[in-house]
């Protein structure tokens, strides 16, 4: 179940043309400061966005609505795909520094707008009212029709606009990382791993919501939904796009993907646990979020097959119904008592302790930066031990 997979031979053609990077001579590890580094992360997104509202200007007053959406969504969050990028370039390359830095900076950016498309058509077809505190950008326009008296239906013209920005979102994305500033010989490959990033997300989500409209699935479906759908382009990808970018031969990119891939399945599962056992406050989404949505998660699958049979079929009866907050803790109390929220909790450990291992391997194999490999290793322990 909880084995991670790698795809060395489906990338092998993907990242055959890709040149070697240079080996670097080690240096002592330096913290890092990722609020710094957030805060770059939303300049970077601030300046692109202004080029588009300059572009979109001609489509009045419509489109800064959607522009001033736009910005909402790629506003806050850990930023951790991108900085998975940007070391995952260091690790390999060594700190860029002048117009290659800032080069790798809209690259790394490029991340993290496409997890803002995912998010918002993730938000319509989960029919989750929030998202980071605020609306979700379906409710957002759904309010807005209702509130200006228009015609037709605001459920509809909210989902049309949700689809329609994620849509737009998905197209900035590529166009962020192909205009990044490197040369095509490095941006050419990075694409091509981002070109099989976004159509793993997106056939990842096509299972997630197959297996819920089924209404069952087995822990292997959903450790296959959850490595697809968000385990690969959460720290995976985005290393590799990263790697890409800084000239790395295939060898580099299966190594990286031993530390990447069982790391993002661990991130993942956390965020599983965050969705049922979560703080409101510090989520953004109301409590239990994730069974009254049906998610058929690792965690509830574990649940399912552990807990006593009335215990069993109570959960599986509830999810994806009205649940109210006695109810959620009826069914949090059931998991626990299954043994399932302990089981995942140490599978987190064992995922991210693999990982760790990884990449240590991967750094005394290729001579690997050394304050690269260690804030990776500060960034997996962030990922991994998150509270929201």
């Amino acid at each position: 179940m909880g084995g991670s997979v790698g795809l060395s031979g489906a990338l092998g053609p993907i990242i055959s043309p890709i040149r070697a990077g240079p080996r670097l001579t080690r240096v002592s590890a330096q913290p890092w400061d990722p609020t710094a580094f957030r805060d770059e992360v939303q300049a970077t997104l601030d300046a692109f966005l202004a080029e588009q509202v300059d572009r979109l200007r001609p489509l009045g007053a419509d489109a800064d609505r959607l522009l001033v959406e736009a910005r909402a969504t790629v506003s806050g969050g850990k930023r951790f795909r991108a900085a998975f990028c940007r070391w995952g370039y260091a690790a390999v390359a060594g700190e860029p520094s002048g117009p290659a830095a800032a080069a790798i900076g809209r690259a790394s950016a490029a991340l993290e707008v496409l997890h803002a498309s995912a998010l918002v058509h993730d938000d319509l077809m989960d029919a989750s009212d929030t998202r980071r505190g605020r609306p979700a950008t379906h409710r957002g326009f759904e309010s807005e029709h209702r509130a200006d008296g228009w015609t037709g239906d605001p459920v509809q013209y909210g989902a049309a606009a949700a689809i329609l920005l994620g849509d737009l979102l998905l197209s900035w994305a590529d166009e962020l990382l192909r205009r990044c500033g490197l040369p095509y010989d490095l941006v050419g490959p990075a694409l091509d791993v981002f070109d099989l990033c976004r159509s793993e997300v997106i056939a990842g989500q096509f299972l997630d919501v197959s297996v819920q409209a089924r209404g069952a699935a087995t822990v292997d479906q959903a450790m296959t939904v959850l490595r697809f759908k968000s385990a690969k382009y959460s720290i995976e990808r985005p290393l590799h796009v990263g790697a890409a970018l800084a000239g790395a031969d295939a060898a580099q990119i299966e190594a990286l993907t031993a530390f990447g891939l069982p790391l993002g399945e661990a991130f993942q599962l956390r965020d599983d646990l965050l969705g049922v056992f979560g703080d409101p406050d510090t989520t953004g989404k109301p409590a239990g979020d994730d069974l009254v949505e049906g998610k058929r998660t690792v965690l509830v699958g574990l649940a399912l097959e552990s807990a006593r049979a009335a215990e069993a079929g109570r959960l599986d009866s509830a999810l994806g119904s009205d649940l109210s907050p006695a109810d959620v803790d009826e069914l949090r109390g059931i998991i626990d008592r299954s043994g399932a929220h302990q089981r995942v909790e140490v599978l987190i450990e064992q995922l991210a302790a693999q990982a760790v291992e990884a990449l240590r391997r991967g750094r005394d194999q290729f001579g690997w930066d050394e304050r690269a490999c260690a804030v990776l290793e500060q960034l997996a322990a962030a990922a991994t031990q998150r509270a929201h």
